[in-house]
């Protein structure tokens, strides 16, 4: 009686085993039984669930992996659509501001003379220009942020570029009662996308005048310095004023950030 109680206990608790591995998520476990009784059928059973289960939760399991990359991108598209709003209202500041500027000039008649009147539509077309051009490249600045726009490289005259932007700005340099240095050859020619390089050369400048103070002597200066150093070509502005505090200093490429 006791072997053949033992014969009936023994895969039966070995099914009891295998219940308790397959109900923890392991579904390596497999009744090898030779039996073709009623407990052997069990066993069979039970091996055709565990593969099931293996199926159903892995098909769930990639489903809530779809489930939850939508859910981010659906995220990421909002907080996209966000930083494009912020971008766009950040990005247009500076061209609205010189158009206002200079046409307030021409209605007020600052400069009499034909050569300044001329001066002053030409900033005024050339800046409505890049503000058509920056609402265009806008439009794709989610694909650039994601390294899905790749930038057009061509060669060009950065001093030229440089001094476009000061000449452009002139006008806030007066008001503000700020004296410009450019310092760099008569020209210097790179590879690189055009439009970005003004952009960010825009933002340097403007960022410089904004935040210019005077100095010991009374005076406010913004310098601009283009230096050639290794194949490459590093410009830098400095500007009169106080430094960014030093708890800030990590921050300088947070997004619309100000101190």
């Amino acid at each position: 009686m006791y072997f053949i109680g033992v014969g009936f206990t023994k895969p039966i608790l070995r099914l009891s085993e295998m219940t308790k591995a397959i109900s923890n998520l392991n579904f390596d476990v497999c009744y090898d039984g030779k039996r073709q009784d009623e407990v052997g059928e069990l066993g069979y059973s039970i091996n055709v669930l565990s593969e099931k289960l293996e199926k159903t939760i892995s098909s769930l399991k990639s489903a809530n992996n779809e489930l939850q990359n939508d859910i981010k991108k659906k995220e990421k598209s909002e907080e996209m659509r966000k930083e494009f709003l912020s971008n766009v209202t950040h990005e247009l500041k500076t061209p609205i501001a010189l158009i206002q500027g200079y046409a307030e000039g021409l209605k007020d008649n600052i400069q009499g003379d034909e050569e300044s009147r001329e001066f002053y539509c030409e900033v005024i077309i050339d800046e409505a220009a890049k503000m058509n051009s920056m609402v265009k490249r806008l439009l794709s600045l989610n694909e650039l942020e994601f390294g899905d726009n790749k930038p057009q490289f061509e060669r060009f005259d950065i001093m030229a570029l440089l001094n476009s932007v000061v000449n452009a700005m002139n006008m806030v340099y007066k008001q503000k009662g700020i004296s410009s240095e450019v310092n760099g050859g008569t020209s210097c020619f790179v590879w690189a996308d055009e439009y970005l390089v003004e952009e960010v050369i825009t933002n340097y400048i403007s960022n410089a005048l904004n935040h210019a103070e005077e100095d010991k002597n009374g005076k406010k200066i913004v310098s601009i310095c283009v230096r050639e150093c290794e194949n490459k070509v590093r410009i830098s502005v400095f500007n009169t004023g106080k430094p960014i505090p030093e708890e800030d200093v990590e921050r300088i490429w947070d997004k619309f950030y100000k101190v």
